[in-house]
């Protein structure tokens, strides 16, 4: 995994911008409302194992997205580890390429989605905490505010290293994606199964799986393996 993840074509990538597009999003300039969500391989050699995942949102008729993410280094230095601020929705991550999994853009009905997204942050359990392994991280932060809005379907990358933290010490949840149920040991260890997620085993933050809705196969690190899962939805404006 270390030798896949620093080798190819990543060189050519190491220089672009964090503030430079992907090209991913549709222009600020629109007056839809969106929201979209990323995942991008971790920062160093955490990448080998792992991504990172934030969400992108615009109102309508704003003329700029706003971020919202967990930031690590922010705890270490004492301040709030979740980031809500203006930013590039679908910007590089030191140095590697943000996969889109979600793009769902409308009119009202996803205003509301995103005020519900917006309070989700703020309710974020740990905002004075972090721990790369097993968390909670930016991927719990992600999977803790999509449980919010179901309605996103959202299924996090098996190597979204996290993304099992389960709030408050449960051992029960929903799935992130609201489509199914799964039990956790403190994201050490556990199970799941979902429609969207299919079936996944976590051993020690490792996951491994089975995804048959679209099919493909997630192994530890390497992730999904198959047809990708990006959903693409368009909301009619009430």
């Amino acid at each position: 995994m270390l030798a896949s993840h620093y080798s190819g074509e990543r060189d050519h990538v190491r220089g672009m911008s964090r503030h430079q597009s992907t090209e991913q999003a549709p222009s600020a300039d629109s007056d839809e409302a969106v929201i979209q969500i990323y995942a991008a391989r971790a920062a160093r050699w955490r990448g080998a194992f792992g991504v990172h995942t934030w969400i992108a949102t615009k109102r309508t008729g704003e003329d700029r997205y706003t971020r919202l993410e967990v930031i690590g280094y922010r705890v270490y230095w004492g301040g709030e580890a979740v980031r809500v601020r203006t930013g590039v929705p679908d910007a590089m991550w030191f140095g590697n390429h943000p996969l889109l999994l979600r793009d769902l853009r409308g009119g009202q009905e996803v205003d509301l989605l995103i005020d519900r997204l917006h309070q989700a942050a703020a309710d974020y359990p740990y905002n004075h905490e972090y721990r790369v392994w097993p968390g909670p991280n930016s991927n719990t932060f992600t999977a803790f505010v999509a449980r919010a809005v179901p309605e996103l379907r959202l299924e996090l990358p098996s190597n979204a290293i996290g993304k099992d933290f389960l709030p408050d010490g449960r051992i029960v949840d929903m799935t992130p994606s609201g489509t199914g149920v799964q039990l956790s040991l403190g994201g050490y260890a556990g199970l799941l199964a979902g429609i969207e997620e299919g079936v996944e085993v976590n051993i020690l933050g490792l996951t491994a799986g089975v995804d048959l809705l679209p099919p493909a196969i997630k192994l530890p690190g390497v992730g999904r393996l198959g047809f990708p899962e990006l959903r693409r939805l368009q909301l009619p404006d009430t």
